[in-house]
Parts: C-alpha cells; structure tokens; sequence
C-alpha cells in the first residue's frame, strides 16, 4: 500500500550528500553503539550495562531544559532523585563505600 500510495519512484533522487549522511549515521549511531555496548557488556555485565537505559529520562529532562527552554520542576527533580538513588542502589558501590568508610 506504501508503494501505490507514495510512488517512491515518482520522487527525485537523493543527493550524494544525502546518501553520505545517512550511511554516516548508519554506521556511527548504530555499528559503532553496538561495538560499545557489547564491549561495556563484556567487561562489566549485564546488570551495569543496563543502567544505562535508566538515565534516558535524565537525559530528555536535561536536553529540553537546555535546548527547548522548558523549566524544570520539584517534580522533575524528585524524579531524577529517585533515578539517582535506584542506580546506586542496583550498582552497589555507594553502598560498598559507605560500608567500609563507617565499619572499617
């Protein structure tokens, strides 16, 4: 239905740097993210590496106070609060150096 109702073949073709562009971001935002995922993965495990997913709503709060102008609120900072003590908790280092810091 795409093919009928587009009519790909109808539209001009893309410029050289259009096709570099997208090959660019092919390959950088995908085979490069890759590599490094399963490099983070390799050495510090799957718990670790999936932290990484957590900070995605630090990163839209950052990104669109900074860029889109759009205030942070009490609520937005309780959140982030929540997200920072939750990876703590999962990571555990915090927690190994409170330990040894008081019953060393």
């Amino acid at each position: 239905m795409a093919l009928a109702y587009d009519q790909p073949w109808s539209l001009p073709m893309p410029t050289t740097t259009q096709i570099v562009c997208v090959a660019a971001l092919g390959l950088i935002s995908t085979a490069v993210a890759f590599i490094l995922f399963f490099r983070i993965l390799a050495r510090a495990g799957a718990t670790n590496a999936l932290l990484v997913t957590l900070l995605v709503p630090v990163t839209a709060f950052l990104v669109s106070a900074a860029f889109l102008g759009e205030a942070l609120e009490l609520r937005n900072l309780a959140g982030l609060a929540f997200i920072a003590v939750g990876l703590g908790l999962i990571d555990g280092r915090p927690l190994r150096y409170i330990r040894a810091r008081l019953f060393a």
